[in-house]
């Protein structure tokens, strides 16, 4: 299974909290709470990745963690 980094955040803008796949293009997700927005984002994954096998695309490989620099 692809491990590959989500962010989940609050939008104002749609009243929900939206998860996206940076990874993945396009891949994002939303939910009433942090782990609905989860849960919709890992089947959105999934999606993208049959979708991607089915058309022959390429899978990028997950980066791994996140470093951050101060």
């Amino acid at each position: 299974m692809y491990k590959y980094e989500i962010i989940i955040y609050w939008s104002d803008e749609d009243q929900a909290f939206l998860a996206e796949v940076p990874e993945l293009p396009g891949c994002k997700a939303h939910g009433d709470s942090p782990d609905q927005a989860l849960a919709n984002a890992q089947e959105a994954m999934q999606l993208w990745l049959d979708t991607a096998r089915e058309f022959g695309d390429s899978i990028p490989e997950p980066k791994g963690r996140r470093l951050i620099y101060a």
